[in-house]
C-alpha cells in the first residue's frame, strides 16, 4: 500500500450568483463546478472539495445562494459542521463533518425538483439541532424544508411547498422570524417580476401570502434579513434589503403596528407606510426604510453585518456589483441617511465585476468572488480595509499540467483561456505553502495543450488553444528573480543570457503578449517601461502621450517586479505574463495535443482532424522553430503524443482506436513510422511510457489499460524495425480511463472519467496489482484530464487536473 497525501488543491468558483459562504468556524465554502470546495481564509489554502453532486453546483446560503452554511459557535464546538448545497439537477444536500474520522460526509440528500435546477437556499437556525431552510427551483418553485442537525444523524424533512402568487422563476430567496413571535417565521421571494413577495408561515403552519413589496424597476437579485433591532422607542423591528438589477437597494423596515410602534411626526428618520399583513395575532407594517443609490451596474448580494458577540445587530450593510465594486453603507448617526461608508473594488482590464460578496463571521473582513472565479478579500486594519491573500484557481476545465524540468513549478492550462503557474512559497520552512505566482497568458481562446520546453537555456513553454497557431513564450527577468528568491539561489545564469525582458504587455483583444524591454528600450516600449517606477508615473505617462510612444493597440499597463510575497489576483492577471517570442503556423484546424522531447530539441504537435491529411502530427525544431516534418499515421485527431526518456521513439495515440510508434534517427530528425496497430475498441485516450522505455501504456474509452513492450529486431537506426507485443490488460476498470502517468518507481497512476484515480504496480515478469485507491474526496468530481509525476530521491509528486475546474497535488509515500 501507497499513503497518499493531499498537498495542495486550486479550483476557482463557479461563475454564478452568490456561490460562496463565510461560516462561523471562519472556513469558506463555496461552489466549483459539481463540488463543494472549502478554504481558510487565514491560511490562504483550500482545505477539501466535496464531491457529491452530479451537476453544477448554483448557489450558497448563510442568507445566500446555493451553499448554505449551517454553522453556530455552539454547533462547531460541538464538533460538527454542516453545509447545504442544492445543484443544477434539483438535488440539495446536506454535508456532515466528522471530527473522529477528520472526513465530510453526505448526511442526507433530497430531490426538490425533477425538471429545475436549484436557484436559491436561505436558512436559519430555530434551535442548537434543528434549521429551517427555503429552496427556490428555476421553474417557479419554492419549499421549506426542515434540517435535523444531530451528530451522526442528519436528515432533511418536507415543511410545505408554497403556493406562488406568481409562476415565473424565483432568483432571490430570504427568512427569518418575526420579533417577538417564536413561531413565525417570515419568507421574502424575488422573481422576475421586479416585485417581493411576502410569505409567512411556521414549522407547523402552511406558508400563504401576506404582501408584495414594489419599487424595483428591474429583476430582484438579493435579499437578505437582519437580526432583530431594537428601535430608539423600545419597539422591536426588523430590517430587509433588496438588491436588483436597477443599480439600486432599498432598505425595508418591518414592525408591529401597536400603539407604541407608531409614528412619532415627520423627520428624516421617518418612512414612508407601506403594505401591512396580519401574522399570528398582530398586524405587521412594511415600509420602506431607504433607497441606496451609487453602483453604476446590477447589484447581484446585499448581506447585513453578522450579529456581534452581545447578539446586536450592526446597521451595516455590504452589497456587490458587477460595476467592479463593493460598498459598506450605514445610516449617519445624527441624521440617520444611509450612505457610502466604505468602497473596495477590482482593477483591470480583465475584470469583469462581481456576482456575490460575504462578511466575516467578526464583520472586521469581506470577501467577494467574481466573474473570472476570483476571490478578493478585504480586511480592516488600523490604515483602512487592506487586500488580503485568497486561494485562486481555473473556472473552466483544466486540460493539461506540466511540471519543470526541475520540479520547481507546475504549469497549466485550461479552457478559462488562461494559463497559470503554480509553485511552492518557502520552500525550506514548516508552513511551505503552495500559490500560483504567475499567469503567463491571458488568451482569447479557450486552452488545449501545453508543453513545457525542457533542456538548457531559459524556461520557455508552447501553448494551444481553439486557433490554428501554437504559441511560444519565455520567462521575463521579473519571473526568474521570483524564483531565485524562492529557492534561495543564484538561478541558473545559462537561462538568463540574453534575457533582456522584464514582463509583458496584454494586448486589447487578448490574443498576443508583447515584451518589455529592460534595456535598449524602443520608443514604444517607453512607456510600459516608466511604469516601473511610481515615482515618474504621472510626469512620464503625460510625455509619452503627447509624443504617442505608447502603442495604443496595448491597453494593459504591466508593472511586472519580483514578488517577496504570493500575489494578489490583480497582479496574476496583469503583472505577471510572460512574453510571446514566436508563432507556429501549419495546422489546418484548432491545436489539441502537444509534446516536447525530454532533450528539449524538438517540440510535436497535433491538431483537430477528421481526415487522415490534417491529423498529421507536425514536427518543430525549438531552436529555429522551423517545421522538421509531418507525420502522416492516424485518420482522426492525435489525443495524446509522448516521446521516450531517451527521444529515439514518439508514441501517438487518437479517436481512430489505433497507437502509433515512430523512430526518431539520432542527429539527422529523421523520424519513421515502425508500428500502427488498433490498440483498443474505442476512442484511446491517453498513453504513457515506462520509466526504461522498453514498455508503454494506453488507456480507452473502452475502460481498459493495456501495458505494451517494443521488441527491437535489430538493423542499423535507418533499417532498424520493431514489432509491439501485447504484455497485459489491466483489470477492467469502472469508467472510461482518461489519464495515464508512469512513475519511475513503476507505479502506473490511472486517472479515470468519473474523476477516481488508482495506482497500479506494473513491475517486469509480475502480473499487474492495484497499489491503492484513492480517497473519493481527493480525487476529482469529473473526468481527469492528465497525470504527470515528478520524482526524485526525497519525494515523489503527482499532479492531476480535471473538467472540475481543479488542479491538485498529491504526496505518495511508498
Amino acid at each position: 500500500m501507497a499513503r497518499v497525501e493531499a498537498v495542495f488543491v486550486s479550483a476557482g468558483c463557479n461563475k454564478t450568483v452568490k456561490a460562496a459562504a463565510w461560516g462561523r468556524c471562519d472556513l469558506v465554502a463555496f461552489a466549483t463546478h459539481s463540488s463543494v470546495g472549502i478554504f481558510s481564509p487565514k491560511a490562504s489554502q483550500i482545505l477539501v472539495s466535496l464531491s457529491g453532486h452530479k451537476s453544477s453546483v448554483n448557489c450558497a446560503w448563510h442568507k445566500t445562494l446555493f451553499l448554505a452554511f449551517l454553522i453556530s459557535s455552539l454547533l462547531f464546538h460541538a464538533g460538527e459542521c454542516f453545509i447545504l448545497s442544492g445543484s443544477a439537477d434539483g438535488v440539495v444536500i446536506l454535508w456532515s463533518f466528522v471530527p473522529s474520522q477528520k472526513k465530510w460526509r453526505i448526511g442526507s440528500q433530497a430531490t426538490v425538483s425533477k425538471g429545475g435546477s436549484v436557484t436559491c437556499i436561505a436558512s436559519m437556525m430555530i434551535s442548537s439541532t434543528e434549521a429551517l431552510f427555503a429552496t427556490s427551483t428555476s421553474d417557479g418553485g419554492v419549499c421549506v424544508w426542515s434540517a435535523s442537525l444531530l451528530p451522526g444523524d442528519c436528515s432533511l424533512l418536507l415543511v410545505d411547498t408554497v403556493e406562488m402568487v406568481v409562476s415565473r422563476p424565483v432568483v432571490a430567496v430570504a427568512m427569518a422570524r418575526l420579533p417577538g413571535i417564536s413561531d413565525i417565521t417570515i419568507l421574502a421571494v424575488g422573481s422576475l417580476d421586479n416585485t417581493i413577495n411576502i410569505y409567512a408561515g411556521s414549522k407547523l403552519e402552511k406558508f400563504t401570502h401576506a404582501c408584495k413589496l414594489k419599487g424595483h424597476q428591474d429583476w430582484i437579485r438579493g435579499l437578505d434579513f437582519s437580526g432583530i433591532v431594537h428601535q430608539e422607542d423600545g419597539v422591536e423591528s426588523l430590517f430587509l434589503a433588496s438588491s436588483s438589477q436597477d443599480r439600486n437597494i432599498r432598505i425595508w423596515k418591518i414592525r408591529s403596528r401597536s400603539p407604541g410602534a407608531a409614528s412619532r411626526g415627520p423627520s428624516l428618520r421617518t418612512y414612508i407606510e407601506g403594505p401591512v399583513f396580519r401574522a399570528g395575532k398582530e398586524i405587521w407594517q412594511i415600509s420602506l426604510e431607504s433607497l441606496l443609490v451609487g453602483h453604476e451596474d446590477w447589484v447581484y448580494s446585499v448581506r447585513w453585518q453578522p450579529l456581534l458577540k452581545n447578539k446586536v445587530q450592526p446597521m451595516s450593510v455590504l452589497s456587490s456589483s458587477m460595476d467592479k465594486t463593493m460598498m459598506v453603507w450605514g445610516p449617519e448617526a445624527k441624521s440617520g441617511i444611509w450612505m457610502n461608508e466604505v468602497t473596495v473594488g477590482e482593477l483591470g482590464q480583465t475584470a469583469f465585476g462581481f456576482y456575490g460578496g460575504v462578511w466575516s463571521p467578526g464583520g472586521d473582513a469581506i470577501l467577494a468572488h467574481g466573474f473570472n472565479g476570483s476571490f478578493h478579500l478585504w480586511k480592516e486594519v488600523s490604515t483602512g480595509w487592506m487586500p488580503q491573500l485568497v486561494p485562486s484557481g481555473h473556472f473552466g476545465p483544466v486540460v493539461d499540467v506540466a511540471w519543470a524540468s526541475n520540479g520547481q513549478f507546475l504549469l497549466t492550462a485550461s479552457h478559462d483561456q488562461t494559463t497559470r503557474m503554480f509553485t511552492c512559497w518557502n520552500k525550506d520552512a514548516e508552513n511551505s505553502t503552495w500559490h500560483e505566482v504567475a499567469r503567463p497568458q491571458v488568451h482569447g481562446h479557450d486552452m488545449n495543450c501545453l508543453a513545457i520546453i525542457r533542456g538548457k537555456g531559459n524556461y520557455r513553454y508552447v501553448s494551444g488553444a481553439d486557433e490554428k497557431v501554437a504559441r511560444v513564450f519565455e520567462a521575463p527577468t521579473a519571473f526568474l528573480d521570483t524564483l531565485d528568491l524562492l529557492t534561495s539561489s543564484s538561478g541558473n545564469e545559462e537561462a538568463r543570457q540574453g534575457v533582456q525582458i522584464l514582463g509583458a504587455n496584454m494586448s486589447a483583444l487578448g490574443l498576443s503578449q508583447k515584451p518589455i524591454y529592460t534595456q535598449g528600450l524602443r520608443q514604444k516600449d517607453v512607456f510600459s517601461f516608466a511604469l516601473l517606477t511610481s515615482s515618474s508615473l504621472a510626469a512620464d505617462a503625460n510625455q509619452d502621450s503627447r509624443s504617442n510612444a505608447f502603442d495604443s493597440e496595448y491597453v494593459a499597463k504591466a508593472v511586472p517586479s519580483v514578488l517577496t510575497k504570493p500575489p494578489l489576483e490583480e497582479q496574476l492577471v496583469q503583472n505577471t505574463l510572460w512574453p510571446e517570442s514566436h508563432k507556429l503556423y501549419g495546422h489546418g484546424n484548432e491545436l489539441y495535443s502537444m509534446c516536447s522531447s525530454h532533450g528539449g530539441e524538438i517540440l510535436a504537435t497535433a491538431c483537430k482532424a477528421q481526415t487522415p491529411s490534417v491529423a498529421e502530427i507536425w514536427l518543430w525544431e525549438t531552436k529555429s522553430w522551423r517545421p522538421i516534418t509531418q507525420l502522416c499515421s492516424h485518420s482522426l485527431t492525435v489525443t495524446q503524443m509522448e516521446f521516450s526518456h531517451d527521444d529515439r521513439f514518439l508514441l501517438s495515440v487518437s479517436r481512430d482506436r489505433h497507437l502509433s510508434l515512430f523512430r526518431i534517427t539520432t542527429g539527422t530528425l529523421v523520424f519513421r513510422l515502425l508500428v500502427k496497430l488498433e490498440a483498443h475498441k474505442r476512442i484511446v485516450w491517453t498513453c504513457s511510457w515506462s520509466p526504461h522505455d522498453n514498455r508503454f501504456a494506453t488507456g480507452s474509452r473502452d475502460k481498459s489499460v493495456k501495458i505494451w513492450s517494443i521488441v527491437e529486431q535489430g538493423g542499423d537506426q535507418e533499417q532498424e524495425q520493431a514489432k509491439v507485443e501485447l504484455l497485459s490488460t489491466l483489470p477492467s476498470f469502472a469508467s472510461s480511463v482518461t489519464a495515464l502517468a508512469w512513475g519511475s518507481k513503476y507505479l502506473l497512476a490511472v486517472g479515470m472519467e468519473s474523476g477516481m484515480i488508482e495506482l497500479w504496480s506494473v513491475v517486469a515478469k509480475q502480473a499487474p496489482s492495484l497499489v491503492t485507491r484513492f480517497d473519493s474526496q481527493l480525487c476529482h468530481a469529473a473526468a481527469v484530464n492528465r497525470l504527470c509525476w515528478s520524482e526524485d530521491q526525497e519525494r515523489s509528486r503527482l499532479a492531476s487536473c480535471g473538467a472540475d475546474h481543479a488542479v491538485k497535488l498529491f504526496q505518495v509515500n511508498t
